[in-house]
């Protein structure tokens, strides 16, 4: 049966890179003794993929991963199970089972949710004004970046990779985008305050953010070029 599993990765495991997840992730689930199908041949391994792999230093709440396995309990049961063999900054929020046929999480990406806020300290002297700006900034109808590639550098139109935005003023400043996530096009969200901050003039403070993952989707929508975002855990059902 296959399995979609969500979990969050914060703390110290922030600076664990993508292919160490992976690493871990076989290890825990073995200590959890989870009964995994394992591919054929010589060097065999899990069958394991993860949703898009997140940058190193950026905290989520909205990972995502497909195994199979050959038996399961019941949802609570195996989550229950998993926590205690996770480490302290992981931790796995849902597990479900999906549909046989259903494409995996990384062909699955669509969108993301993420949050921006400057660290304790940091940030612009007046944040109503450089939110005022970034606002006017995300309603220009283009957005043009140079993107540099293997072959070289071209330039790139970003302003249609971004689907949502919200600017949150206040004791507690953030900005929230929703941004094309995905193996085609797929678009960092401190790259559209880079952009603006470059338009602007200002020096981009690549040390002074925190970015958190809220959510992943795909795309439910049968007609071409419409959207119909749903969490990648939705395509699953709980296992009673």
């Amino acid at each position: 049966m296959k399995i979609r599993m969500q979990f969050a990765k914060y703390g110290r495991m922030l600076y664990i890179g993508h292919l160490d997840v992976m690493r871990y992730f076989q290890k825990a689930l073995r200590r959890a003794e989870v009964p995994m199908v394992f591919t054929k041949g010589f060097s065999p391994h899990p069958i394991l993929s993860f949703a898009a792999p997140l940058g190193v230093g950026i905290e989520s709440g909205a990972e995502y991963a497909d195994l199979e396995v050959y038996e399961s309990g019941s949802s609570a049961e195996m989550i229950e199970k998993l926590n205690r063999a996770m480490v302290p900054g992981m931790e796995i929020i849902d597990w479900r089972q999906i549909p046989d046929d259903a494409p995996n999480a990384m062909s699955s990406v669509a969108a993301a949710d993420y949050c921006l806020t400057f660290r304790a300290g940091k940030g612009p002297e007046n944040m109503d004004e450089y939110l005022d700006g970034l606002e006017r900034f995300l309603q220009n109808e283009s957005i043009l970046i140079e993107k540099k590639t293997k072959k070289g550098s071209r330039e790139l139109d970003i302003r249609p990779l971004i689907y949502e935005y919200k600017l949150q003023k206040g004791d507690e400043p953030a900005v929230f985008l929703q941004v094309c996530t995905g193996s085609v096009d797929n678009l960092k969200p401190e790259l559209v305050l880079a952009a603006y901050h470059d338009a602007a003039g200002l020096t981009y403070p690549e040390n002074d953010l925190f970015i958190s993952r809220l959510e992943t989707y795909t795309n439910v929508s049968s007609e071409e070029g419409k959207r119909n975002l749903v969490p990648l855990r939705e395509i699953g059902a709980v296992i009673q």
